[in-house]
């Protein structure tokens, strides 16, 4: 008879997805792997890795007899050291997942020195996260509510009690159409609140559909009370309203990153919000070039979504990320054991990207980069021509500029490596 998937031994991500998937209430499960529409970009976020974004294989190109006997894997993010590039992206509803919900979160990302971005739709309170976790590493990720006052005093809130960075989430004028909490009419349970805002909104005490979060058209946002006429204007009376460094998440073009350098932001995470928002739009990991290519180097650049091995960690890294971070990981990681399942998740993910860096020929990850990383991502004669050629469109070019390009890069191959 097979073994029964609670006494497996938990070896890989899969594991934990398989376990969560078998054992939470199908509600649940749905919500949280829930993409928009047919769901392909939740998908493609993974296979990006796999198969790479065209015309590029993303495929290491490792260094041999480098001495890796001492693999150090820590980096910093906006100044502050973490233990290995991998923090816990925000994700709403915890309790979902574990009774202890974010309190959960907090504590494992504490316990493994990493980062962990709390949710607005968090169903612990600021206060109770702080509390659960004093000292660690903690972002707030904020949605502009349709009430200011609330959205003010929220990140008020959280710089008072020693948050140390605000994440504003850009991607989600709308709720994207989830179709089978459509189907299943999701909302939370009586007994769980989004507490952050119970505070703040009187709505809140008015209706549960409040919490539901389920899909509407765009004339009714008064029933999530999102504010869709946010503008890059907004990052400033932010900056007006607190101190915090700010990080906006769900850049996914060149031009909206030079946009977010020209406002003044600290970093960028490039993120499609788990493919749940608008389908169709690019992999993660494909728009991480395109993203770090536009700041040059003037804000950090991080990255979510399809993130499941150690080595995923590693091509993000040497595509010029500076730290990746794990959204349904860690929900399926809390379901298994709570705070224990989520570090269980990140230790796996810690080791094999310590793994995938010896193998490589890498023993510190420093910077991050590609110019840091000597497992560097292959690029064929071809592809390298490919990515020239659209550089070359970009820049409006004439008939003339355009053969001439292709005659220099048939003539002259490019360097492949150092």
């Amino acid at each position: 008879f097979p073994t029964p998937l609670s006494a497996m031994a938990m070896v890989c991500i899969s594991d934990f997805e398989a376990y969560a998937k078998k054992y939470l209430p199908k509600i649940a499960w749905d919500y949280f792997a829930a993409g928009a529409d047919d769901c392909t970009t939740r998908d493609e976020n993974i296979l990006a890795y796999k198969r790479g974004f065209l015309p590029y294989r993303i495929r290491f190109r490792p260094r041999m007899l480098r001495d890796v006997s001492v693999v150090d894997i820590r980096t910093k993010i906006l100044g502050s050291e973490i233990s290995f590039p991998i923090g816990i992206a925000p994700t709403g509803f915890h309790q979902l997942a574990w009774p202890d919900g974010e309190k959960s979160t907090a504590r494992a990302a504490r316990a493994m020195n990493t980062c962990y971005i709390a949710s607005t739709y968090s169903t612990c309170t600021l206060e109770e996260i702080s509390a659960a976790a004093p000292g660690s590493l903690r972002w707030f990720q904020l949605y502009i509510h349709r009430n200011r006052a609330a959205s003010q005093q929220l990140v008020q809130r959280a710089e008072a009690l020693g948050f140390q960075g605000l994440v504003l989430t850009a991607d989600l004028p709308y709720t994207g159409k989830r179709r089978d909490d459509v189907r299943n009419g999701f909302r939370l349970p009586p007994h769980m609140k989004v507490k952050n805002l119970e505070q703040a909104f009187e709505v809140c005490k008015m209706s549960l559909s409040f919490h539901s979060l389920c899909w509407h058209a765009p004339h009714e946002t008064k029933t999530t009370g999102l504010d869709p006429s946010v503008t890059w204007n907004d990052i400033y009376w932010l900056q007006s309203l607190t101190r915090l460094p700010i990080i906006i998440k769900g850049i996914l073009t060149r031009e909206d990153a030079e946009l977010a350098v020209r406002h003044g932001v600290q970093g960028i995470i490039v993120s499609n919000h788990g493919g749940r928002q608008l389908d169709e739009g690019p992999a993660t990991i494909d728009a991480l070039v395109e993203v770090v290519e536009a700041v040059r180097g003037r804000v950090e650049v991080y990255v979510d979504g399809g993130i499941r091995k150690g080595s995923d960690v590693l091509k993000a890294l040497a595509l010029g990320a500076k730290c990746v971070f794990i959204g349904r990981p860690a929900l399926w990681g809390l379901a298994y054991k709570g705070e224990e399942g989520l570090q269980d998740v990140l230790r796996i993910l810690q080791d094999e990207f310590r793994l995938s860096m010896a193998l490589a020929g890498e023993y510190f990850v420093c910077n991050g980069g590609t110019s840091k990383l000597h497992a560097q991502i292959f690029l064929s004669h071809q592809c390298f021509i490919y990515c020239r050629l659209c550089q070359c469109l970009r820049d409006r070019p004439t008939p003339g500029s355009v053969l001439k390009a292709v005659i220099s890069l048939l003539t002259c191959p490019p360097n492949r490596g150092r």
